[in-house]
């Protein structure tokens, strides 16, 4: 197991909130974000993805199929223990959200930080066709993109180039799917992101049916939740939920 890579729950009142990490990353970049909800109160799961928090090479024996299942369970078991649930997530992790949002409009609100949404975007697009140039199993890592000195994320030091190419079908499918998506809505995006493009963010507030709140993140990079904009991600977020639960 990685360093703080270990799934976080805590248990709560009637509203629960979900809480999702991102592609060869682990709980640890969302635990900040976990831990503020679970101080306002709320049920909290921040489960492991299948494939992560171990080995690339665990990885690369998974695919979307695998972490979309793993998170419509934890969903449907939040869901019965609670009256209300919120889903943030973070990366691929705000794909899942997003993927959440589309199947399931009771969900009382979604927020996504730097979600990987269009995965025809330049930057993303450039490690698409990185993947499919290279005989290698594994590309460089993708983890880690942090402004702050110091701050490092606990994710894969490698990018299993299968479960990567493996993506952008669930991706362009989840693009169609976004007018499906009823749930208020706040996105957290980083103009400096160096693994997925702004324009993913973009695409997610033109495409979805209900309302959707932008923040930008000026002084963070990809890994927002454990960068300088950390504790405004923290409150921001709460605040928002609770708005939302409040209407």
């Amino acid at each position: 197991m990685l360093p703080e890579a270990q799934p976080f729950s805590a248990p709560g009142g009637p509203n629960g909130a979900l809480i999702c990490h991102g592609f060869t990353g682990s709980p640890h970049s969302m635990k900040p974000l976990a831990c503020a909800f679970a101080d306002a109160g709320f049920t909290v799961d921040l489960p492991l993805l299948p494939g992560h928090g171990t080995t690339p090479q665990d990885m690369a024996l998974t695919r979307w199929a695998d972490w979309s299942a793993a998170i419509e369970a934890a969903y449907e078991s939040l869901a019965a223990r609670c009256e209300t649930v919120v889903v943030a997530g973070l990366s691929m992790g705000g794909s899942l959200t997003a993927w959440l949002g589309s199947r399931h409009r009771e969900i009382a609100a979604l927020i996504a930080v730097n979600p990987l949404i269009d995965p025809h975007a330049p930057i993303w697009q450039g490690l698409i066709d990185s993947a499919r140039a290279s005989e290698e199993q594994f590309l460089p890592a993708v983890g880690s993109d942090i402004a702050k000195p110091g701050v490092v994320e606990s994710a894969y030091d490698a990018v299993p180039v299968a479960p990567l190419l493996d993506l952008t079908g669930p991706l362009e499918q989840l693009t169609e799917a976004l007018p499906k998506i009823t749930s208020p809505t706040l996105l957290f995006t980083s103009p400096h992101d160096h693994v997925v493009d702004p324009a993913s963010s973009k695409l997610w507030a033109q495409r979805a049916s209900g309302p959707v709140q932008t923040l930008e993140l000026p002084d963070s990079y990809h890994v927002a939740t454990l960068d300088y904009d950390r504790e405004r991600i923290n409150a921001e977020s709460v605040r928002f939920a609770l708005r939302c639960l409040a209407q």
